[in-house]
């Protein structure tokens, strides 16, 4: 695709170019991530708004469940030219009826130029208010926000010189706080943080870690620690082996754990530090454990310009029999195919050994499948709830669905796996960047995991095709049918391979097309879903 970034050819052919390129799944090239880096900097300015159409917000049923669309205008309607991606969820703990959700803002799909836009629920997901974006016309990317145990959320956001700053909203998402100037949180492309909700020494403590593309420009400083709830920041270290692309924990021991797939050699790693909590201490990794994952990360076909997935890592805390176990998930290509499956680790040793990798997509034909965008959540229950895209069902390998499934066994099974969205066309959409994104996310409470994922479900008239949006979907166990019956996927045989080292709305039901679809029709409004509030968390 380098010839729409260096001929003066229309956005329309280069559109057309790109969807060619997305669709030819069998064919194209799986690139690397880790050699071939889109960078999340500054390239098109912001595009000029002649005017701003909108239809009825997208209210999408399948089956049991429900998807809202989130990126709404102050009359609850969808904005008909903008596109909303690579979304983030955080959950009140005390409240579960009070979410947000943070994305990727572009204003007009002509323009890749893109802020930090964000949405807030107050009754369960059900309707949502999109108030604006972080700080209008400043580039922001790479949205990832999270709560304390106390409910104040916080969203970590990528400027375009790939400094971070860190926001703070202490009434459930509804307005935001800067927490230091303008790139002063340090950080890189694809950051990703967490906080420790422990009664340890480091509670309250925020860790954060980035790829080798750095705000300092050293290739190496991929770690950080803020001790004073998100405002300083410590000068970055090098994570061993450069372990990237993942997600950050920390156990009930105050141990933090990091998730991440070499640089260099493509390997993952489940790495330890163990004195990350003691404030006066630099932080040192003092357990490095190889993980066998079945495959490796993948960018470039299904997602043209953006990853397939990423690595997540979670800790149980339910203070149950599975309690500090260690879990990672991954959307990976296994060696001699094109395609990608979920797949799924454990440790329950401290992250010294790990299970060997078990498939959680149980579709027969899934060698020549996308299942692509895994994430999953640890409830407080030490229930695993999964969720990703999955292009099972279509002719073309290419229209996606969100499909879940769920373990109540640490997960050694899983439940039948169940299609939560309709089905939709990734490829449609682009804001002048042919992805939808990096990842999407999930929160589990104790009946049921919340996602924040984005798909084309409206029509946008104005270019003919579907348009990329942010969605809210509620999923839990039992969608499936009655009393659905955990199926084993793989018999895990532990493998040691430790190597420590020192809203008015609208509805219509989306059928997966790249053609134009009816404009939806009206119905009533439903009934928010009344949701028990969950304790307080350790």
């Amino acid at each position: 695709m380098k010839y729409c970034r260096l001929l003066p050819i229309s956005l329309s052919f280069c559109l057309a170019l790109l969807v060619e390129h997305a669709t030819a799944s069998d064919q194209a090239p799986i690139w690397n991530p880790h050699t071939n880096r889109p960078l999340e900097k500054y390239d098109n300015p912001p595009a000029y708004i002649y005017r701003l159409d909108t239809s009825p917000r997208m209210i999408s049923p399948q089956g049991a469940f429900v998807s809202y669309q989130v990126n709404v205008d102050a009359m609850g309607n969808n904005i008909v030219g903008d596109a909303a991606n690579e979304c983030s969820i955080s959950v009140d703990p005390t409240d579960g009826n009070k979410m947000a959700i943070g994305w990727r803002q572009f204003n007009s799909v002509l323009s890749n130029f893109r802020q930090g836009g964000w949405g807030y629920t107050t009754d369960a997901g059900v309707h949502w208010t999109f108030p604006g974006v972080l700080e209008p016309g400043v580039f922001r990317s790479d949205p990832v926000t999270n709560s304390n145990e106390t409910g104040t959320f916080f969203y970590l956001s990528l400027l375009g010189s790939l400094c971070e700053n860190m926001y703070r909203s202490t009434n459930g998402g509804q307005s935001w706080t800067e927490l230091q100037p303008d790139g002063d949180a340090g950080g890189g492309d694809k950051q990703w943080f967490t906080i420790d909700r422990t009664n340890g020494p480091g509670h309250g403590f925020q860790y954060q870690a980035w790829d080798v593309s750095t705000c300092s420009s050293s290739g190496s400083g991929q770690f950080s620690r803020s001790t004073d709830g998100g405002i300083t920041w410590m000068t970055p270290i090098v994570i061993p082996n450069q372990a990237e692309f993942g997600t950050l924990d920390v156990d009930t021991n105050g141990n933090l754990f990091i998730g991440g797939e070499g640089n260099v050699n493509n390997v993952f790693y489940c790495i330890r530090s163990s004195n990350a909590q003691i404030g006066s201490q630099t932080p040192t990794f003092d357990q490095v454990t190889p993980v066998n994952m079945g495959g490796v990360l993948t960018g470039g076909t299904i997602n043209p310009a953006g990853l397939d997935g990423q690595l997540f890592l979670a800790v149980d805390r339910s203070g149950t029999a599975t309690n500090n176990n260690i879990y990672m998930l991954a959307s990976v290509q296994p060696p001699g195919q094109t395609t990608t499956e979920v797949m799924f680790v454990r440790s329950t040793d401290g992250g010294l050994t790990f299970s060997a990798p078990l498939r959680v997509n149980d579709d027969a034909n899934h060698q020549t499948k996308w299942h692509w965008f895994g994430t999953f959540s640890v409830a407080p229950n030490g229930r695993l709830d999964a969720v990703w895209y999955d292009t099972r069902n279509a002719a073309n390998n290419r229209d996606s669905q969100l499909f879940y499934s769920y373990s109540t066994d640490a997960g050694v099974t899983w439940a039948s796996n169940v299609a939560v969205s309709n089905a939709f066309d990734p490829s449609q959409g682009y804001p002048n960047q042919s992805k939808i994104g990096d990842y999407i996310t999930i929160v589990s409470d104790a009946t049921g995991g919340n996602v924040a994922y984005s798909a084309t479900f409206n029509f946008n008239p104005n270019r003919g095709q579907q348009e990329e949006d942010v969605y809210y979907v509620r999923v839990f166990p039992g969608g499936q049918g009655p009393s659905p019956t955990p199926t084993p996927i793989v018999s895990p045989t532990p493998t040691p391979t430790a190597s420590p080292t020192p809203t008015p709305t609208a509805t219509a039901t989306p059928t997966a097309t790249s053609t134009p679809r009816p404009t939806p029709t009206p119905r009533s409004e439903p009934t928010p879903r009344p949701r028990p509030t969950p304790p307080p968390r350790s």
